[in-house]
């Protein structure tokens, strides 16, 4: 029996070290490929990894509670990890990229048979692997930034697996960032976002292709209960981010900190941005409004008088598919006064947001 455990222990550390390495060598050979393949940014996303020089294997345990942040690229879940980063409890930091990664990879040896019977006949259990998911996941969130009382991950696409996560870390909470379809799919168009399987020159394409994920990830937050997963709609916490930042901090029982209302105060020192991520060059300003409306009468007029079809889930989630622009509600006061402030001082947000993102042009704010 004693034998049978060490075997079991070694099996895990072995396949968490495994999965280590898989990644690496993924991220090296991309980064051989960059150099001989130069890419142009507005074509893709590039996202360098800083070496770590003290490397330590956690020891995965279930009863770790870590926060994680997601929804459909798009949706605020850059600046909804902003203000989470400004309360001096909590670090989310960048987004890793290779948590979905792993996780995809999970979901696949899951739902192949034939992958599954070779790895039942090599002794590696559904328990083995889960463990040595949960090990490598807990060592990259724990790692990759500050270290903080409350672990938290911003992948967005890890929301795709929420069940899947509450298994392996059944004291996790997920925030799910929900945002009118209209407005994340011209965002993602305009700003040239990569996301597997979405053409770029189709918004009607976009729109089925944010219905199918946004319909998912809605299922799996249901599927673990109100207890254990926040929707949280960007609008709403645009227009009013102290009531809603309370809500969520109570959410993830965690005490009100002032701070998470003055995120942009922190970039640079407390929060750290890549300058890879698109979302970088509108977190460093205050909450404010100018992304709410900013699709309306870009998308074309046939896709407009369709939209109750092409993305049925603006409705199911509240959204008005033939409001344009539609009413979102009436901000705060501070909110106002935020938007006046940026617009007043265009050029000072422009030079700011060319230091921390690679993506802005003189044309673009």
């Amino acid at each position: 029996m004693y034998m049978m455990l060490v075997s079991q222990k070694f099996k895990k550390k072995y396949i968490a070290l495994w999965l280590f390495s898989i990644m690496a060598v993924i991220f090296y050979m991309n980064s051989i490929l960059e150099k001989d393949c130069p890419r142009n940014n507005e074509d893709q996303m590039q996202y360098p990894i800083e070496p770590n020089n003290q490397i330590s294997l956690f020891s995965y345990n279930k009863n770790v509670p870590i926060i994680f942040v997601g929804g459909v690229p798009r949706s605020g879940t850059t600046l909804m990890r902003a203000m989470l980063d400004a309360h001096p409890n909590i670090h989310c930091g960048e987004e890793t990229r290779i948590i979905p990664r792993i996780l995809t990879m999970r979901n696949q040896w899951a739902n192949s048979p034939k992958e599954s019977e070779r790895l039942q006949n090599a002794g590696i259990t559904d328990e083995i692997l889960d463990s040595a998911v949960g090990a490598f996941i807990t060592e990259v969130v724990a790692n990759h930034g500050k270290k903080s009382e409350k672990m938290c991950n911003k992948d967005p696409l890890v929301l795709r697996y929420t069940s899947y996560l509450k298994s392996i870390f059944p004291k996790s909470k997920f925030v799910f960032m929900v945002r009118d379809g209209r407005a994340v799919v011209h965002s993602i168009i305009t700003r040239k976002v990569t996301i597997t399987g979405f053409n770029l020159n189709s918004y009607e394409d976009c729109l089925s292709k944010w219905n199918f994920l946004i319909q998912l990830m809605y299922a799996q937050c249901i599927s673990v209960g109100p207890e254990n997963c926040l929707p949280v709609y960007y609008e709403q916490l645009v227009l009013h981010p102290e009531q809603n930042m309370k809500r969520i901090l109570d959410f993830l029982g965690i005490e009100w900190n002032d701070a998470v209302l003055q995120h942009e105060k922190l970039i640079g020192k407390e929060i750290s941005l890549s300058k890879n991520e698109r979302s970088s060059d509108q977190v460093i300003k205050p909450v404010n409004l100018e992304a709410l409306n900013s699709w309306v009468g870009k998308i074309p007029a046939d896709v407009i008088a369709r939209m109750d079809t092409i993305a049925p889930m603006l409705r199911q989630l509240g959204y008005d598919p033939n409001a344009n622009p539609p009413n979102y509600g009436e901000p705060d006061q501070k909110i106002k006064d935020n938007t006046f402030h940026i617009k007043q001082n265009k050029d000072y947000w422009l030079a700011l947001a060319k230091k921390y993102s690679v993506h802005v042009k003189d044309s673009v704010l």
